[in-house]
């Protein structure tokens, strides 16, 4: 496999994977936090349904949020090969300028992986909390018309 072709799937399969789970998180996160503050809790009558409903595409979220520094690490361990390919290609002279490149290339991976799961996770955990916070709004519901015991 060519040099260019390695460094194509860095920076457009990798790194354009991760872009495209950045706008899936957000694109998700922004559903649920409208679809929370639609939420009346008065209309549910269990609340295992609740829960259902509020937990909705948290797994995805969090998911990302967890593989998303696997993915940019790949694209580092994809880069590093390429790096070493190269000098062991250039065994004459080595061009100290073409090294760093492509290591910046593969930190380029590391960080865009980072970028993806820093928001992932908060959008996580901000949205976990929420869902809490509707749940014990429900119960205290439920207890003010004597449903609950």
């Amino acid at each position: 496999m060519p040099v260019e072709q390695i460094k194509n799937i860095v920076d457009y399969g990798i790194i354009g994977l991760l872009v495209f789970l950045s706008f899936l998180t957000f694109a998700l996160a922004i559903e649920r936090i409208l679809f929370y503050r639609s939420v009346k809790v008065e209309e549910y009558s269990h609340e295992k349904e609740l829960e259902l409903d509020l937990s909705k595409n948290l797994p995805t979220i969090a998911s990302i949020g967890v593989n998303a520094p696997y993915i940019g690490l790949l694209g580092t361990v994809i880069a590093i090969i390429l790096t070493f390919y190269i000098i062991g290609d250039q065994q004459d002279t080595i061009d100290p300028g073409e090294i760093m490149k492509h290591l910046a290339l593969a930190l380029k991976a590391t960080a865009a992986g980072l970028v993806v799961a820093i928001p992932a996770t908060v959008f996580y955990n901000a949205l976990l909390t929420k869902v809490d916070r509707i749940l014990s709004e429900w119960e205290i519901h439920q207890d003010k018309k004597g449903l609950r015991k």
